[in-house]
């Protein structure tokens, strides 16, 4: 539909235009916070609010966030999501709470987003490549030392129909090597608003993020990781359910269980 379109032509320009003003801000705090600031937290946060600004503007993508305050601020973890659309990340970074992205390498390359990701320090991974895994894992782990928590989507790529994908095994190894917590967080509502592969408008929908409680190290040191994997997909997969079940009201069948071996 034409109207479709114009709404979508609209928020690409918005994008486009407030990212010419955003990037200058995001490069003066980088400058002048980076010597006393190494985690870059203050920069994260501003792109928190720059990231989340286009849901803010956005009446037809009401966002609810769930359990946003279970998350302490003292601790360093690893986040954990399903992944639907590309409006994830956004979406996320309405929780306001110090990360590091790890995210595909192409984005990387983005004009003035893809440099903002750069000045965070966020981490890249170009997928299917093997060397770029290892340097991924590697700097992950080098993150998290220095105290900074990351975000992973174990999936690996969106979900073309909603349903969780098999999970890859590279936040799990994280988190039993350096024995931290495993915050996991559902999403729903983004594939509808921004299918896999699309970048029309497709209407009203509400989008729910729900943050689930934290899983201490204590609670799986004695898991391998391919338990402990199996053991979060399997809790992911029927927090989803159950809330897609509240927000569309109808139960939804679980998905055939399937093994993803890759990182």
């Amino acid at each position: 539909m034409m109207k479709n379109r114009i709404v979508t032509a609209l928020f690409l320009f918005i994008i486009c235009s407030t990212s010419l003003v955003f990037f200058p801000v995001a490069l003066i705090i980088w400058a002048l916070t980076r010597p006393f600031d190494r985690r870059l937290r203050l920069l994260h946060q501003f792109t928190c609010f720059w990231g989340a600004f286009y849901t803010y503007i956005m009446p037809a993508w009401p966002v609810f966030i769930e359990g946003r305050e279970q998350i302490s601020r003292d601790t360093t973890r690893i986040f954990i999501s399903n992944h639907q659309s590309q409006l994830d990340i956004l979406v996320l970074f309405r929780l306001y709470k110090h990360f590091k992205w790890v995210s595909k390498s192409e984005i990387f390359r983005l004009p003035l987003i893809g440099w903002n990701m750069v000045l965070n320090r966020y981490i890249k991974l170009k997928r299917g490549d093997r060397k770029s895994v290892a340097r991924m894992m590697a700097d992950a782990a080098r993150k998290l030392k220095e105290g900074s928590s990351i975000f992973m989507f174990p999936e690996g790529s969106r979900s073309p129909d909603g349903s969780l994908k098999p999970f890859k095994p590279g936040a799990f190894i994280l988190a039993k090597q350096l024995r931290l917590p495993i915050r996991p967080v559902i999403i729903e509502g983004t594939r509808k608003a921004l299918p896999k592969y699309s970048i029309n408008f497709h209407g009203r929908q509400p989008i729910r993020v729900r943050v689930l409680p934290e899983r201490p190290y204590e609670s799986f040191a004695d898991k391998s990781v391919e338990e402990l994997m199996e053991d979060l997909w399997r809790y992911l997969n029927g927090e989803l359910l159950r809330l897609k079940e509240e927000m569309y009201g109808e139960k939804i069948a679980e998905p055939v269980r399937q093994v993803n071996t890759g990182v």
